[in-house]
């Protein structure tokens, strides 16, 4: 995986957790409120069914991108995030949210294409299978942890992003220093990371953290497109180094 590219999804999920701030709602303010069980289902539900959705579609970008896109672009890089930008804005208008979310999943998947390609190009198609298999694993083991677990993940949220912002400056370092052990930590600590956002991400969906269930559904996507980023890389490195 080229640097750039685990940059530019570090980068998305720091634009994404920051809105969170502005639009979440806080457990105890969620406690407070007179939520029937039966709407915070219907909630959870439609979440989960937009963020299935949501992987089809970058699913499909990145199939198509692995086989057209053989350089990273700087035009899908500024379409990503102008799509994300407008999605967090048309929170209030359903049809153009949906839209915005779809259209920035798939060019997102675009976006990895190039990468997929690095690695199909030097015979390691393997590998982005076992990031795959591995990412879906801790995505599913994770969520029913984040479910039935008594421990309140939901004040994770501060340290987590300060965590983020240390691994974006060191990626950012990284860039110029091309340390291949430096880039190896970061994509190990991103990958813990990641996973204690997916943690975090779902017990704030289950309960109420999320005032829009297609905001809660690109929280996810963005969790697991970098997770699949930072263990694709691990193993990358692993794979390089027999």
């Amino acid at each position: 995986m080229s640097l750039y590219d685990r940059n530019r999804a570090l980068n998305t999920k720091s634009v994404q957790e920051t809105q969170n701030t502005d639009f979440g709602r806080s457990y105890e303010n969620y406690a407070s409120e007179q939520v029937s069980p039966s709407s915070r289902s219907v909630f959870i539900r439609q979440t989960y069914q937009l963020l299935a959705a949501s992987l089809l579609a970058g699913t499909a970008g990145a199939y198509i991108g692995l086989h057209v896109l053989k350089t990273f672009s700087w035009l899908f890089l500024i379409l990503e995030f102008a799509l994300l930008f407008g999605l967090i804005m048309s929170k209030k208008k359903p049809a153009l949210a949906l839209f915005m979310l779809f259209g920035f999943t798939f060019v997102s998947g675009l976006t990895l294409g190039p990468t997929l390609n690095y690695y199909v190009g030097r015979g390691m198609g393997d590998v982005i299978a076992q990031a795959f298999l591995l990412t879906t694993a801790a995505f599913g083991g994770l969520s029913v942890f984040a479910m039935y677990s008594k421990r309140d993940f939901s004040v994770w949220g501060k340290f987590l992003f300060i965590a983020l912002i240390v691994v974006v400056v060191a990626s950012l370092i990284n860039i110029f220093t091309q340390s291949s052990v430096l880039a190896l930590v970061i994509s190990s600590v991103g990958a813990i990371l990641f996973s204690a956002y997916i943690l975090y991400d779902t017990q704030m969906i289950i309960r109420g953290g999320y005032d829009s269930p297609v905001l809660a559904a690109v929280a996810l996507y963005l969790d697991i497109l970098n997770l699949f980023i930072s263990l694709l890389q691990i193993l990358g490195a692993i794979n390089n180094n027999r």
